[in-house]
């Protein structure tokens, strides 16, 4: 006999399954609580309620883990490849040697952009944000491949998951490239995914451009470590779209929407400007105090998680690859990773960020390393989303094969004024 949960309701007893995952707390299915109780459930932010059943990604806040399909964070990034990861996500399992190769030459197959997708960047000016732009290129691709928007078909959705995966680096770069006036870099083959980017940002046509490797896996580290992150905001408006049978690069692109909020896809750009702001080691006292005083509007950017309440898993490799990315590079006695690592010091010993749980998070790290490749702040989310998308994409696909998937469809708690008749104008006082 399974497991219940009864709630009572004035004198209304009303017994709730209770479900039980592989790992993590159980939940408690109310699905039929409006039907038994004629009530809804009033949730903010739905921060005590699951919207749906995943097997990718698992997080325990408390504990600091984070796993991609039950393999730790820690391991695959160590380890693996970006791509490697992407297949994990799309198809739940490690691939072989042989589907390694395969779904790698599938992907880079899949990197060029239809070429009248160029005259999109011309409609923007030229200081148009580079996420402004993927917005708009990432929705457009639904009108040039309408081979893959038929979400009923499986074969067509893991071509629009391939394309995605493959085209977004390339949609990434030329958005970096519009916006300082240089003239777009197609993909090489030749390249792995990763490298092939760098190169697409950075090469210039007069020249020969050279990937440098300590680059090439600081940002596939990173690209792993933002890959996915369970039902967060972005993921749950990706899931959202979709319920609707939307197709998939209109969901993504709503994932782009939502992931650039500052409160989202934009931490590690705030976290970057606040320690431009500190300036140097000298400082982090005095700012550390100005975070202390309640009625100081200074805050700490890159510090605690919403989810994590212990230190984020993510943010121990990003600090290593940051020293990484500085320190083989030759760039010693950086001010800002100075400040970085004071503040990161502070906070795991100072009682006020102890009793906060205000642990360095990766955004604290990954804005410091995107400088030193030389990408400016606006594109820091941009590259987010790069990554994400892998997550999106396994997502998306994990609701459209779930049968009990339903369209979202929140409910409220509605506050505003009671039924009132309504009075024509000319007898409005």
């Amino acid at each position: 006999m399974s497991a219940t949960s009864t709630i009572s309701v004035g004198d209304n007893q009303v017994d709730l399954p209770i479900k039980t995952g592989t790992i993590g707390p159980d939940v408690i299915d109310i699905g039929k609580l409006h039907a038994k109780t004629g009530m809804f459930t009033f949730d903010p932010g739905f921060t005590s309620t699951a919207s749906c059943e995943s097997k990718i990604t698992y997080i325990d806040g408390d504990a600091g883990v984070l796993l991609y399909r039950g393999y730790p964070i820690e391991q695959i990034a160590e380890q693996g490849d970006f791509l490697e990861t992407c297949y994990l996500m799309l198809f739940g399992e490690l691939p072989t040697p042989a589907q390694k190769a395969d779904f790698d030459y599938r992907v880079t197959r899949h990197t060029m952009v239809h070429d009248q997708m160029n005259r999109f960047f011309q409609g923007f000016r030229r200081d148009a944000h580079p996420m402004a732009i993927m917005v708009a290129c990432v929705g457009a691709l639904s009108a040039f491949y309408h081979d893959s928007t038929d979400i009923s078909d499986d074969k067509q959705r893991m071509i629009a998951s391939l394309r995605m995966i493959a085209k977004m680096p390339t949609l990434a770069a030329m958005a970096y490239k519009y916006s300082i006036g240089q003239p777009f870099v197609y993909p090489k083959n030749d390249l792995d995914y990763t490298s092939n980017f760098l190169r697409m940002c950075f090469a210039v046509p007069c020249e020969e451009f050279v990937v440098n490797p300590i680059y090439a896996r600081a940002l596939d580290r990173i690209f792993i470590l933002h890959a996915d992150h369970e039902q967060n905001a972005s993921t749950s408006t990706v899931r959202l779209a979709g319920s609707s049978g939307a197709n998939p690069f209109a969901c993504i692109a709503a994932g782009i929407a939502c992931l650039w909020g500052p409160a989202h896809g934009g931490a590690n750009e705030a976290a970057l400007k606040m320690l431009e702001e500190i300036g140097t080691p000298d400082n982090v006292a005095k700012y550390v105090a100005k975070a202390k005083d309640k009625n100081d509007p200074f805050r700490l950017m890159g510090f605690g998680h919403r989810v994590y309440k212990n230190y984020d898993p993510r943010a121990r490799i990003m600090q290593k690859t940051t020293h990484e990315v500085l320190s083989q590079l030759g760039i010693k006695d950086d001010p800002l990773l100075e400040v970085a690592v004071q503040l990161e010091q502070i906070a795991l010993k100072d009682e006020y960020f102890i009793e906060k749980k205000l642990y360095p998070n990766i955004d604290f790290y990954s804005g410091i390393t995107l400088k030193a490749m030389g990408f400016p702040t606006s594109m820091f989310t941009v590259l987010f989303a790069l990554a994400r998308t892998t997550g999106w994409i396994a997502q998306w696909a994990e609701m459209i094969e779930d049968p009990s998937q339903k369209i979202g469809r929140p409910r409220q708690l509605y506050i505003g004024p009671d039924k009132r008749e309504y009075v024509p104008i000319g007898q409005r006082g």
